[in-house]
């Protein structure tokens, strides 16, 4: 990536400490129920945008790593503690979670993988009843709360 290049994308950890921009648009977007996925996320299923490495760069931080298998890396903020995504060892792509992305709304995904963990009441959220953050706490309540997030944008 060279420092001429405007990003297609940016995103980062929750805290700020990681940021990342991608000068591509990722090749696919997916969610995966695998057990590992599960287990990574803290979540009943990941969802992931594939980006060729040659188009991605951490701009800010550099995340830590667990080798989760064989076969791949999970990388994570070592501050926060915001899952990031995952890379195959050596693999020429690396997978970041969409969630972190400053424009999660552009990451639909069009392919699941792990259907054998996907859990049976996962294709029912759809159905349940639901609320914004603002229903769910009341103005008053509301008025109170500070977010320590970073902003979606550098």
């Amino acid at each position: 990536m060279t420092d001429e290049s405007k990003p297609v994308l940016t995103g980062g950890c929750q805290c700020g400490a990681i940021r990342y921009a991608l000068m591509a648009a990722p090749s696919k977007v997916s969610i995966c129920h695998c057990r590992m996925c599960q287990k990574a996320s803290g979540a009943p299923f990941a969802s992931f945008a594939e980006i060729d490495r040659e188009s991605f760069a951490w701009t800010r931080g550099q995340p830590g790593t667990f080798r989760s298998s064989s076969i791949a890396d999970r990388y994570f903020c070592a501050a926060c503690g915001t899952p990031l995504g995952f890379g195959r060892i050596d693999g020429p792509r690396i997978e970041i979670m969409t969630g972190t992305f400053d424009r999660p709304d552009l990451m639909a995904p069009t392919r699941q993988y792990g259907s054998e963990s996907r859990l049976g009441w996962v294709v029912a959220i759809a159905n349940l009843p639901s609320q914004t953050t603002q229903q769910n706490y009341g103005p008053d309540k509301m008025a109170t709360i500070s977010s320590h997030q970073h902003p979606d944008h550098d």
